[in-house]
Formats: C-alpha cells, structure tokens, sequence
C-alpha cells in the first residue's frame, strides 16, 4: 500500500504546506523525513520524530511539534496526551534538506520513557572512549 496515499492531506482549511519547501524536501521511500527536535536554549537533542508535508505543515502553523506515527499511521502532537509539549522556536532544514532539526521549549520529558531526552538511558561510549 502506497502510505503517502492513506495518510490525510489536510484535514482543514489551511492551505497545503508551502510548494517551495515540499519541493526542496527528499524524502525517504515512505514519504517521510527524520525530525530531530533539539531543546532551543541548551543545544540538547531531546528526540527523533517523522514528518510528511503534513506533519511539516501542521507544525510550522500551530508553533507545536506534529509527527508521523509510523506504528499508529496516524499523526500526533506532542503533548497532546501527555502534557510534555514541545512549543516550536524555529524550523530548518539540513544542507541535503533531507532532515528537519526543529529547536523547541520542551515542557516536562521529551521520551516516551519519561526521561528528559530519548538519548540519556543508553550511551555506549563518551568521547573519550569510556564506556558509561
């Protein structure tokens, strides 16, 4: 099943997200690009998220994180049900406009664990090779 066609276009009256950065976007096979949301102020990655145009769309509108779920298929706003939002500073797109970093206000645990960021419960080395 092609999953772009499945996904909802734009389920209100905002117009589409803006021809001239869905054209610069690459996007993987399924449709999608990896979103890193980064904590605006401190530099830290908080997480790792999908974004179609859609999701793109509906987070450069609201000022909130919107992502794919790729296990639901279905789109979600961070915070919505668990009350750890993500207010939207700025949005860029990487030099190979194949990755969106979106720098955030995190509020509360950015990790469905419930750890600030996704990325401080497992670090293999430190770069001085030390394991943790």
């Amino acid at each position: 099943m092609d999953t772009m066609s499945s996904r909802a276009t734009t389920p209100d009256t905002t117009p589409a997200l803006d021809p001239a950065i869905a054209a610069r976007l690459k996007r993987g096979a399924d449709g999608l690009v990896p979103a890193i949301a980064q904590q605006y102020d401190t530099g830290e990655v908080l997480m790792l998220g999908w974004m179609d145009d859609e999701a793109l769309r509906r987070t450069l509108a609201t000022g909130r994180c919107t992502y794919w779920s790729r296990s639901r298929q279905e789109y979600w706003v961070k915070g919505d049900t668990s009350g750890h939002v993500q207010h939207v500073k700025s949005v860029a797109l990487d030099c190979d406009a194949d990755t969106v970093l979106v720098r955030v206000d995190q509020v509360g645990a950015a990790c469905h664990t419930g750890d600030r960021t996704c990325f401080d419960a497992d670090v293999l080395a430190t770069r001085d090779g030390q394991d943790q």
